[in-house]
Parts: C-alpha cells; structure tokens; sequence
C-alpha cells in the first residue's frame, strides 16, 4: 500500500514560516498562491513583465514580481510554468537567485527527471503534484476540502524537505484529501504513460478511429459522433465515480456483454506491445529528447501536427452538433 500523508501529520507553520515564489499564474499558479495565501502564507508570484496573467493576479490581491526578483526574495520557489520553458527560466532567473538552505519545489517531475534542471548541493528539492486542474484544487479548497496530490523529495539538503513538502501540500489543501509518496522518476514516467496512451493520445486515436469507421461505412457523420464521442462523457463518469464495475452496473446488459467480448479485441497483444514500447521511450528519456529537441526547433511538426488536428472531419461535425447542447461550457467561456 503506499504511504498517504494527512493534516495531523503535517505541520501547516513550516511553510507559513517561509517566503513562498509561485512562478506562472496558470491554471495551478494561480491556485497555489491563492491557497497559500488564505493558508497564512507569504506570497509572490513571479511573472514576466508582459504576461498577460499580472493583471489577474494583482486583481486577486496578490504582489507581483519579476520572476528573478520573486526568487531573489524568496527562500521556497514553486515553479509552475510549461515543461518547456523550466530550464530557461531556471537558467535566467532562479539559479543565480538560490542560496543554502531555500527550496525548490515542483508540480511534475519532468525537468529534474530527466537532466533539464540541476539544482546545486544545499538546495531542498521537492514536488508537490495536484491530481487535478487547478480550478478544482481551488474549489476544494474554497468549500474546505482537498484535492489529493502526489508528494516526492529529490534532495533532502536540510534533512526537512519532507516535512517541507506535507507542509506545502497542507497549505494547498492537498493533505485534506491525503498526500501520497511517490518519486519525481515515478511520477514523471507514469504521467507521460498515461497521457500518451490513455487520456490524450490513446483516447483521442480510440475516438477518431472509431468515427472514421462509421462514417466510411456510409453512416452519417453526426450519428457516428454521438456514438463514439458524446456519449464517451457519461461512460468516463460512471468510471471516475466508482470505477469499471459501477459502469457495468449502470449500463445496458448488451453494453456490458459487447465490452468483455469486443473490448480485447481493440485492445489487443498488438496494441499492449505498443504500450510497452511507449513506456520505453518514456523511461530511456527518447521522448523527452524528442519533445525537447522538437521545442527547440521553433516546433514544426508539433504545429503541423495540431493544425492537421484541428481540421479533422470530426472536429467539423461537432461544432454545430455542440451548439445544440445549451448545457455545455464553451471552450471560450
């Protein structure tokens, strides 16, 4: 069983007694410090000066800073921007602001994983990993519960960097819910898996397969979208809220007969062989090569890739079907 962390075994003081730096005011920028600040924190957000993110963030009362100035002033930076950008920022404006003793501290372990950033000797390095958006771990938050979080320590210079991170985790509401121990090589391994072969990746592929199946037997495009995209939203919720026996329970007995029969069929020792050699790439570091290299290059096949996405048949069908369904939030919303 792994090891959860709660409220009665962290100590809230620990990083109230810090200068906290939440550098990106994105999705879980903004709630990290917001949390943290209701914590009884102390709070700066570190932002470039063009960021379009610095007025959100002064609205919601908090200081805002250069990001080398943040860090500077700081002796806990949490570095919340895209994996991508990291060790850039790390290079420019965290490195020649750390000192012994500060902390630096993660939501994904992609960076430190595999090479990208290095941080010095006498630096507590830590992570701290909502599973879930950062709108949710604000409104957990806000209702006075949590969202549960994933905890690792890289390098324990202080010999309190655990206790350092249950503090955090605490302050974001994380330990409500519970904190779970994992290790930055863990947790970056399985996320990249499970985006890249479940819920981006193999969803999406499963999805548009399934669509182009139908339509090219001559069934109509709209139908065919309902079927293997509309309803796929019901089905994941039933998953979510008490796992693949609930939404066997809740579906049709046909549905549940046509899943245990058809389903390894899609899934077969074909596609779990490619699973594997996705896992390889991920844990030999060939994908975050790749990924960085591919940024690196001004991302040509990335956006050829997202434009090729965009134009797709059924990308075409579901906007007007959308339009339909008054109860949707608009992306643009």
């Amino acid at each position: 069983m792994a090891t959860v962390y709660y409220d009665d075994d962290a100590d809230l003081g620990l990083v109230q007694s810090r200068k906290v730096a939440v550098l990106g005011y994105g999705s879980q920028g903004h709630a990290h410090a917001l949390c943290l600040r209701d914590s009884g924190c102390e709070v700066r957000v570190g932002l470039a000066e063009g960021s379009r993110s610095r007025a959100k963030a002064e609205a919601a009362g908090l200081k805002v800073l250069a990001p080398a100035e943040a860090c500077a002033w700081a002796d806990l930076i949490m570095v919340l921007v895209p994996d991508t950008v990291q060790r850039h920022l790390y290079a420019s404006d965290i490195e020649p602001n750390l000192r012994p003793g500060d902390a630096l501290f993660f939501a994904h372990g992609f960076n430190i994983h595999f090479g990208y950033v290095t941080p010095p000797e006498g630096i507590d390095v830590a992570m701290v990993a909502p599973k879930g958006p950062g709108h949710l771990v604000r409104r957990q938050f806000e209702e006075g519960q949590g969202t549960p979080c994933l905890v690792a320590v890289a390098q324990d210079a202080s010999g309190k960097a655990w206790d350092l991170a249950k503090s955090y985790a605490r302050g974001i509401g994380g330990t409500r819910a519970g904190a779970l121990v994992t290790t930055f090589q863990e947790e970056t391994e399985t996320d990249l898996f499970g985006e890249q072969a479940v819920l981006c990746g193999g969803v999406t592929a499963l999805i548009q397969a399934s669509f182009e199946t139908l339509a090219k037997a001559g069934y109509q495009p709209e139908v065919a979208y309902f079927e293997c995209l509309h309803e796929l939203k019901m089905i994941v919720d039933l998953i979510y809220e008490g796992g693949p026996k609930w939404m066997r329970y809740s579906v049709s007995d046909t549905a549940e007969y046509g899943d245990y029969t058809r389903g390894p069929r899609v899934i077969d020792d074909a596609v779990r062989a490619e699973m594997e050699r996705i896992l390889v790439e991920i844990r030999s570091g060939d994908f975050a090569r790749e990924w960085v290299a591919e940024d690196d290059a001004g991302r040509p096949n990335f956006n050829r890739l997202r434009a090729e996405a965009r134009e797709h048949q059924i990308e075409q069908v579901g906007e007007p079907l959308r339009a339909m369904m008054s109860w949707l939030r608009r992306p643009e919303d």
